[in-house]
């Protein structure tokens, strides 16, 4: 049923006088208001108050695993809060549904990651992440270790140090500083990733970080046997390698992490996102049983790092939740199926269409990169996926663009259940949107 337009018109001047949207155009924002306020969300499908609807390509935020409108885990939630909405994990407090969670997850999780600590979100984890390693090696005796290397075109979010990390400039252009103790190594060249060690020193280096794949830097999928070369030089230089898989984790590449396909274990992996398909905010580090072992033989006094929502037992029993449905539904399994659907209809759009230069993806993520020349890859002086988003929007497909370091890139994750039908879907309404697009620009 369509609101009132007056209503719709009434929280279009609220949310431009009120609403500081994250990771939003504010000019845009002032100029036309919210491109949609969403008020229901069924399945893969997304409705707005104007009684649009949409296919959410982007699991919104590479989040809703399990897809929208899940009232199994709106119960549990419900069910926790009027029995424990909170309590501090503080001070060695605990709570059931956290215990539970992290064990499940030393369960689920590759090689030997066996302890957890909890936080609200990804960038959340990443920080924590850098100080745990920075902290491992001052208890280790080696408190020159402290520099922490990532890669270019990678991503790991928007706190001070996890924005530090990231490899995509205009992110630490934006607050015009970052720590100075973080460095980078091309995206996939493990000789750069070796003489970045060797010139900072490998005696100042706490840990190496790296998504198993690059997700919003781009789609990028790493080489085979790149992640093997990267765990056997970390070992060599006896660094800590750590994974970010909050875009990643719980099913999205066809496996429960990412990192699974290719056979090496972190010392730490970083998780949020699809921990609870976007229905309460936890995120969180899990440690390797050496890691953790050395944290509990070597650390004498408090452990001087603590969000106020670590633990959180609601959102601890969501994630529960939310992974007995993965696993009952047979959803990582559907990710891999689903996914190789999703990569063979780019591949009928590449042959259908001139501006569409390499398709990539691994199980529900997946790329188009755009190009002017798909013989010499030359790229158009202005980047033409974001033009795509906007128009795939009015056509019912939500989808994402990424335009840093060069790049002109249409990237994709629907949420873990999309089934044969809504995918052919989405790729039709995929097709029909770059043949006008392309019709326009290559005039």
């Amino acid at each position: 049923m369509i609101k009132d337009v007056n209503v719709i018109q009434e929280l279009m001047d609220l949310d431009k006088k009120h609403f500081l949207h994250p990771t939003s155009p504010i000019k845009q924002q002032q100029d036309h208001g919210p491109t949609f306020i969403f008020t229901e969300g069924k399945g893969v499908m997304l409705k707005d108050m104007a009684g649009n609807t949409v296919i959410d390509g982007m699991s919104s935020l590479w989040n809703v695993n399990v897809g929208h409108g899940r009232e199994e885990l709106g119960k549990v939630a419900m069910e926790q809060m009027s029995k424990l909405a909170f309590s501090s994990c503080f001070a060695t407090y605990s709570n059931e549904p956290a215990i539970r969670l992290a064990a499940k997850l030393a369960q689920i999780a590759p090689g030997d990651l066996s302890a957890t600590f909890f936080t609200s979100g990804g960038s959340e984890a990443n920080d924590t992440a850098y100080k745990l390693a920075r902290h491992y090696w001052i208890l280790k005796g080696q408190p020159n270790r402290r520099k922490i290397i990532s890669r270019t075109k990678s991503y790991h979010g928007v706190a001070m140090g996890s924005t530090s990390a990231t490899g995509l400039k205009p992110f630490r252009d934006f607050i015009n500083s970052f720590d100075p103790d973080f460095c980078y190594a091309d995206h996939f060249s493990t000789q750069d990733l070796r003489e970045v060690i060797e010139s900072e020193g490998p005696e100042t280096v706490a840990a190496f970080i790296a998504e198993p794949v690059q997700g919003a830097g781009g789609l990028h999928v790493a080489p085979e046997n790149y992640f093997k070369e990267v765990r056997s030089i970390c070992d060599e230089y006896g660094i800590l390698f750590i994974t970010d898989e909050v875009i990643t984790g719980f099913g999205r590449t066809g496996k429960y992490f990412g990192i699974e396909h290719y056979g090496v274990t972190p010392d730490m992996m970083c998780f949020a996102k699809g921990v609870t398909s976007g229905y309460a905010q936890l995120g969180g580090v899990m440690l390797s049983e050496k890691i953790h072992q050395d944290f509990t033989e070597l650390s004498t006094g408090t452990l001087l790092h603590g969000y106020t929502y670590s633990g959180h037992p609601m959102a601890c029993a969501v994630a529960l939740k939310n992974i007995e449905i993965i696993e009952r539904e047979n959803l990582i399994e559907n990710a891999e199926i689903m996914g190789s659907g999703m990569l063979k209809g780019f591949r009928w759009i590449q042959g259908e269409r001139q501006i569409v230069g390499k398709v990539k993806g691994l199980g529900l993520m997946g790329g188009i990169e755009i190009v002017k020349d798909r013989k010499t890859n030359e790229r158009f002086q202005t980047p033409v996926a974001p033009i795509i988003v906007t128009e795939a929007a009015k056509r019912g497909l939500i989808c994402r663009s990424v335009v840093f370091d060069n790049q002109d890139t249409v990237v994709f994750s629907p949420p873990l259940i999309i089934n044969k039908e809504e995918m052919e879907r989405m790729i039709d309404i995929l097709h029909d949107t770059i043949a006008a697009v392309e019709a326009e620009v290559l005039i």
